[in-house]
């Protein structure tokens, strides 16, 4: 009777899985030389349900709705769509063909004009407007941010979970998960995750950050990791006349002191 019940219970879990899912599919996109296309789009056609291919050239993309039929499309590639035969399409290869005619391209060599350059139109209206989108719209502000950071330690095979390093830790391999996008199986090696209150004064261009919860695993005593992780997770405003990136300083290509320091074409 146990195994009735089970198989029972297995199947109408599969059957409501399927109804929130109704599309799915996965696979990679390549070009004539079998190579991964990285950040090619993948969409459903007809809808605003897409998702980009991974460094790898792989992707994964579902959707509750029913379709048919998926655009996949890159720089430089022809747009070819993809009929889909079942609700549930996994491992496709996707093969897209190079562009058979490419727009000119001018190569500008030394400084370019600032007399009648349209890219310079473009920044007077960021200019004119950066003080009014996100944030700058309130005079004061109040929110709750959640952050989490996490690195993986990814292509673990057998021959790796044998290694005699991890002698007496084979626990550690409980705690693998297999990512939706790829298939591979990683394991967490570095997870921060931290709660804050923050708040925001763009009158008096005051900002506080008071931390409510913190979290960390893994490096705990490493500080410079710590310290690495936090520089490279920092949160930039691009409106900023200058930009920091671990100790130095460069001039934003949206600030108004740029056009001396770039050349906008």
């Amino acid at each position: 009777m146990k195994k009735y019940l089970l198989i029972l219970t297995l199947f109408f879990c599969g059957v409501f899985h399927t109804v929130l899912a109704q599309t799915k599919i996965s696979g990679i996109v390549v070009d004539k030389q079998n190579q991964p296309i990285p950040f090619a789009n993948v969409v459903f056609k007809g809808s605003s349900e897409g998702i980009v291919t991974n460094e790898d050239g792989n992707f994964y993309l579902e959707s509750q709705k029913t379709y048919t039929v998926v655009l996949v499309s890159s720089v430089g590639f022809s747009e070819r769509e993809i009929t889909l035969e079942k609700a549930v399409n996994y491992n496709f290869k996707i093969t897209l063909n190079e562009a058979e005619s490419l727009n000119e391209v001018v190569v500008f060599a030394g400084k370019t004009s600032k007399k009648n350059n349209p890219a310079l139109d473009i920044l007077r209206k960021i200019w004119e407007r950066k003080r009014k989108n996100g944030l700058y719209q309130f005079d004061q502000y109040q929110m709750e941010k959640y952050e989490k950071i996490e690195f993986d330690m990814n292509s673990i095979d057998s021959a790796f979970m044998k290694n005699k390093i991890f002698k007496g830790m084979e626990f550690i391999f409980n705690q693998m998960d297999t990512s939706r996008v790829t298939g591979k199986t990683y394991l967490p090696i570095f997870i921060n995750e931290s709660l804050n209150d923050v708040y925001g004064d763009n009158v008096l261009k005051k900002v506080k950050d008071k931390i409510k919860a913190s979290k960390t695993s893994g490096f705990n005593g490493n500080q410079q990791i710590l310290a690495f992780v936090k520089d490279l997770y920092s949160d930039y405003n691009i409106y900023n006349n200058h930009l920091t990136f671990f100790d130095k300083s460069f001039t934003s290509p949206l600030s108004k002191t740029g056009i001396d320091v770039y050349n906008y074409v």
